[in-house]
């Protein structure tokens, strides 16, 4: 048995939100008060209602998808379970433009040796009718996913990870594959995928993907990736390598994320305890370096709206917010316009805007007993975010109501 080590959010056209991970207690933080013990990877929709969905993955002898529905209006939770019977499942993604369309990479057993596969399933249609059981009863009516079709990889190694283009129609995807990246473009309602192109990771030794990150900039033309201490650059236009910061970690680079609102920015964690902020036009040095954390940093994540607000997961049983003003869209805060000032303010709002807004951990959260592997944004509500740890807890907190304001106002 393992414990979680993912967690995804996307929402779709009805404002809905994936959260997922594998094996987990759920727990609600100080924002919704209450606490469920269920069983690994998840995800999270939100309804107009503001109602939450979780999808869950369970290890068994076949992995099952459970779609816990939180309704934070009337405190209620339930559930539905959808069996994933190709195998265990390590990673999973939705599609950003049909709620009921996701990818898994999972492991199964063939010619006795275990191999990793990815492929695209359609939820069943009635997932989210509303007529979910309760959390009691749902097992014995589990449904099955339905097998669109395979991203066969099995030509280039095993599946890592699949990546949905940010922007798009759900009609293009990459899976990271050993040394290999693949483009793939899906047809006939994504039950057809082909490899339009390709990229392959070069090098002395067995290089491999470890993770990779869709760039929503440049009209979606760039890729991110990770393999081992470095971060390679890539421009899927001609899958050719744009730039690459060797070293980039003292150790194995865990995860990346762009700025949502500074094209050239990009954010790494890894193995050497740090969080570290990237200018891709110049990689010689970061622009900046977090060592908040005491361990492992397996997951950094911008906020969606407002890129100030970073948080980072790590195995030393803590989540950090941290607010990053100074390398954000708006260093100096909110400004009023000019013409909104009278002229005695006029001076005073001039000096203050010289003077840029520092950065801070905002707060750092111990409600996790055991590695935090993954953290989340809301899509829908940019203050809520959503964390997991190996023990099976997910916890969800909302940024601090000061913060809030003081970034509104």
């Amino acid at each position: 048995m393992v414990g979680p080590q993912c967690l995804y959010a996307v929402f779709d056209d009805y404002r809905k939100v994936v959260f997922h991970s594998c094996e987990a207690e759920f727990h609600i933080g100080h924002s919704f008060g209450g606490e469920e013990d269920f069983c690994n990877t998840l995800g999270c929709h939100y309804k107009l209602i503001i109602q939450i969905v979780f999808l869950v993955f369970l290890f068994k002898e076949i992995s099952e998808i459970h779609i816990i529905d939180f309704d934070d209006e009337n405190n209620i939770i339930n559930k539905n379970v959808l069996l994933h019977q190709a195998g265990e499942i390590w990673h999973i993604a939705a599609s950003p433009a049909d709620k009921a369309v996701i990818t898994t990479c999972y492991n199964k057993t063939s010619d006795s040796r275990v191999v990793s596969c990815a492929a695209v399933w359609r939820m069943p249609s009635d997932w989210d009718s509303g007529s979910h059981e309760s959390p009691d009863d749902s097992a014995h009516n589990a449904q099955t996913l339905e097998l669109l079709c395979h991203l066969d990889n099995s030509a280039h190694g095993n599946a890592a990870c699949v990546l949905w283009e940010p922007m798009g129609d759900g009609k293009r995807v990459i899976s990271l594959a050993d040394n290999h990246a693949l483009l793939w473009d899906l047809q006939e309602s994504c039950t057809q995928a082909t490899v339009s192109s390709t990229a392959t990771l070069e090098g002395k030794g067995q290089l491999k993907f470890t993770s990779g990150k869709w760039s929503p900039h440049h009209n979606c033309s760039q890729l991110a990736t990770a393999n081992d201490t470095s971060i390679r650059g890539w421009d899927l236009r001609t899958m050719s390598q744009i730039y690459c910061i060797e070293n980039a970690h003292g150790q194995l680079v865990r995860d990346l994320d762009f700025n949502p609102n500074r094209q050239y920015y990009l954010a790494s964690c890894g193995d050497d305890c740090k969080v570290k902020f990237w200018d891709v036009r110049n990689v010689q040095e970061p622009v900046k370096t977090l060592e908040e954390h005491s361990h492992w940093v397996w997951s950094v994540r911008y906020n969606h709206s407002h890129d100030q607000l970073v948080l980072t997961a790590s195995s030393d049983s803590r989540l950090i917010l941290s607010n990053m003003v100074s390398i954000s869209s708006e260093p100096f805060g909110h400004l009023v316009d000019d013409e909104e000032l009278s002229e005695g303010e006029d001076n005073h709002q001039e000096e203050k805007s010289k003077e840029p807004l520092k950065d801070n951990v905002v707060s750092t959260y111990e409600e996790h007993e055991d590695s935090v592997y993954a953290a989340e944004w809301s899509s829908a509500d940019p203050w809520l975010f959503a964390s997991l740890s190996y023990d099976g807890r997910l916890v969800i907190n909302r940024v601090p109501r000061a913060l809030k304001y003081s970034i509104l106002l």
